[in-house]
Order: C-alpha cells, then structure tokens, then sequence
C-alpha cells in the first residue's frame, strides 16, 4: 500500500535533562516555536558542540527536558566534529559517540550522547490503527522528481506522535525535500 506523508527536516540538534542543561545555562528554557510533535518545541537557547577535532556553533537545544542527554548530528556534522556516531532511534545511545557542549555559563562532557538520528516516520495510535504497522517496523519511502530515490525508515510510535517523516539536512539534501514536500510512504 502507498500513502503520502509530509516531510519533516531535522538539523542538529540537542535534547537534555533538566539537571544538565542548568548546568550549562544561567537563563531558563524558554520556547521560540513550536515543533510539529505535540509538546516539543525549539527553544531560544543554543550550544556548542565541541571535540578534539572541530566544533559546530549554534545548535539548537529542542525541550521539553528529557530524561536523557542526546546529541543529534547529520553525518557532514561528524565528519567536522572527527567523530564516527552510530545511526540509532532516539534514546538508543550505548556506545555512541562523546562530545563536549558549552552553554552560556559551562560545558560539559557526556560520554554516550552523540548519535545521527535513523530515518523515521511519527505516528500516534490512530496512525497506527490505519496503517497497521507496529513500532520499529521498517517502511520504504518513495521520493520521486530530479533526486528520485527509494530509502528506508523506521516507524516511531509515541502518544504525542504527529504523522510525519523525519530525516535529517544530509538526507533531505540528497534527495531535493525541503519542509512540508510530500513522499510516498509504501507498506
């Protein structure tokens, strides 16, 4: 079965828990805009990540506070970074990469945070009674136009999840998406 699905773009980004991000910031989380999934949101405040290798300025810290540090990255990011991060689902991150973050009054070093994010479509229950798939299941996204490819996706199930497909800027790049194009995702 093939259905469209919108396009979501994800840049690098970090999510932390409340402890570590005061820590690191003098100033509360405050919020800049919502994210399509329910509850989330980019937030004003930005770090750097740092390595012995390179660092990226200005990534955004998305909230609300999560039970975990993660640091997501493309994998044109690792490559500056000089760190080889294991493509994981969120929350997935044994033996992933470590990386240092610096907020506006310290940094920190957290070993195990630093993943690129695999290729994934949000759904909540209602999407999962329609589309009869099941958590972790992998789905083919079909992307057609100038950059036509077929690439793989997981299926993320969570109460807040808004349908829709989430790859990262080197993903969307490589195949021409920008926010909000539709694809064909094929069950």
């Amino acid at each position: 079965m093939k259905y469209k699905v919108s396009v979501g773009v994800s840049n690098h980004h970090v999510h932390l828990t409340e402890e570590i991000y005061n820590q690191l910031f003098s100033v509360s989380l405050s919020k800049r805009n919502d994210l399509h999934q329910l509850g989330e949101f980019a937030s004003n405040q930005v770090v750097t990540l740092r390595t012995l290798k390179g660092e990226i300025p200005n990534v955004r810290v998305v909230g609300p506070f999560r039970k975990y540090n993660q640091v997501e990255v493309t994998r044109s990011d690792a490559i500056k970074l000089g760190i080889n991060p294991p493509v994981r689902k969120s929350g997935d991150l044994e033996s992933s990469e470590e990386v240092t973050i610096v907020g506006d009054i310290g940094e920190i070093t957290l070993k195990n945070c630093c993943i690129i994010a695999n290729r994934h479509v949000h759904m909540n229950q209602q999407d999962v009674n329609i589309y009869g798939v099941k958590d972790n299941d992998t789905v083919k996204i079909g992307i057609s136009g100038d950059k036509a490819c077929l690439l793989d996706a997981k299926i993320k199930i969570s109460k807040n999840g808004f349908y829709e497909l989430h790859l990262d800027t080197d993903d969307a790049n490589a195949a021409g998406l920008k926010n909000g194009d539709e694809v064909d995702l094929i069950i």
